[in-house]
């Protein structure tokens, strides 16, 4: 065994608001090691890469991290799939495909993060057309609690694949993936600055389709966007179907002639290229560059997902509350998600607008806010991000995931005793 195994560890996540302490730490280098520490422990959960903002990836018993294993990268052209270890970064992956002519769907804003920790939580990138990350999946490795390796397809298991997918790490320890691909494809990507909020309200479907990826920002201290990012595609510009309707006009002397960051006053230096340059999939469609690391993860994050056709009304309903957000919001991003059949996505069975607060890093000053969001979100449905902070009951959450009941069934029966749970899914994930 070359598995390390670290009593006491304690450890956080990436913005320090959660504090881990496992009662060991393994690192396996192998599928078999991986098979062995599973089998042995009475409670275990997989680290990806600590970006969530809740305890989803806590536990009292065998945390395991899988980034010492094998690196896997195998591209099936016919099939338009890729295989790939579970701990690979975003970023990492979307270089290696695009090297070699390919590319995913879409991105999340930050491509740090982890394949297989994304997925499990259903992170998300933009665009009216584009479903969650997790959408890409076309099938799972995973290790069970008892040490056996199972696969999971899309379509040879229809039935149990829709609930195997965003599982907040219930069913086992996933250490490999398969993706759906498509060929690369390049996309400019242009920022336009200060655009009047009720303008946006007017015409909020309107600026969502006017790319394939667009996010507008607020910091709800002025009755304005204080920025709208679109992203796109250059090959939708050329056909026509992009750059040519009359909200980029509308949008046009707008446009920043400098680069920006999302939150004001913060070094865009860290940003993906702007200023309608053209450039690979990979470098536009996150906000943020790999190389750099954005920020130092002084922020705490929540976000709400709603129904598209709640967009207006819900936002509205936020507007009498805009001065008490500003004082504790760093920025507020707005980003639209197609719907899926994930049963544990914030975006089952419905086209969704994503309302995502980055807060300052003081839960004692955010806290009261939040809770003023979520009451003011609630007769909209609003479903929260499970990677984020929140504070609504279970019994709520419960009554807002239709299948929810149906993915906790689902986990009991690949872990009946239960080592892959803690007191996050305890709480939430009730059959």
């Amino acid at each position: 065994m070359t598995a390390t195994n670290t009593a006491g560890v304690a450890r956080t996540n990436w913005a320090g608001n959660v504090v881990f302490h496992p009662n060991a730490f393994h690192s396996p280098t192998t599928l078999e090691e991986l098979q062995h520490i599973v089998a042995a422990s009475h409670a275990a959960r997989v680290l990806g890469g600590g970006h969530s903002f809740s305890p989803v990836a806590d536990t009292a018993g065998d945390m395991i991290s899988l980034s010492a294993m094998p690196h896997i990268l195998e591209i099936d052209d016919a099939a338009r799939t890729v295989r790939v270890d579970a701990s690979v970064r975003y970023g990492t992956l979307a270089r290696e495909l695009h090297r070699t002519g390919w590319a995913l769907p879409n991105l999340g804003s930050l491509p740090h993060i982890t394949v297989a920790g994304a997925c499990a939580t259903g992170t998300h990138g933009s665009g009216d057309r584009n479903g969650s990350l997790a959408t890409a999946v076309a099938s799972i490795e995973l290790v069970t609690a008892c040490g056996d390796v199972v696969v999971l397809d899309r379509e040879r298991d229809p039935d149990v694949f829709p609930g195997a997918v965003v599982t907040l790490g219930t069913l086992g320890a996933v250490f490999a993936l398969t993706l759906q691909i498509e060929p690369t494809f390049d996309v400019r990507q242009s920022v336009y600055d200060d655009v009047p909020w009720p303008g946006v309200l007017a015409r909020l479907d309107e600026l969502f389709a006017a790319g394939y990826s667009v996010s507008l920002f607020t910091s709800w201290a002025r009755p304005v966007f204080d920025q709208v990012w679109v992203k796109q595609r250059v090959a939708d510009i050329a056909s026509g179907t992009s750059d040519s309707s009359p909200i980029i006009d509308w949008l046009a002397p707008r446009a920043a002639t400098t680069s920006r960051h999302p939150v004001a006053g913060v070094d865009p230096i860290v940003c993906t290229d702007q200023l309608g340059v053209t450039g690979p999939w990979h470098e536009r469609l996150p906000h943020f560059r790999l190389d750099f690391i954005p920020s130092t993860g002084d922020e705490l994050q929540s976000e709400y997902f709603v129904d598209r056709r709640d967009a207006v009304a819900a936002l509205k309903a936020l507007e009498p509350m805009s001065d008490r957000i500003a004082t504790v919001v760093q920025t507020c991003e707005l980003r639209t998600i197609a719907a899926d059949s994930l049963w544990l996505s914030m975006c089952c069975g419905r086209d969704s607008l994503a309302v995502h607060f980055t807060w300052v890093p003081d839960m004692s000053r955010v806290a009261p806010v939040l809770a003023e969001v979520e009451s003011r979100l609630a007769p909209f449905g609003a479903r929260p991000h499970w990677g984020k902070v929140f504070s609504i009951e279970p019994a709520d959450v419960a009554a807002l995931i239709p299948r929810l009941a149906d993915a906790a069934t689902l986990a009991a029966q690949f872990d009946p005793a239960g080592a892959f749970r803690n007191e996050f899914t305890d709480r939430y994930l009730r059959g």
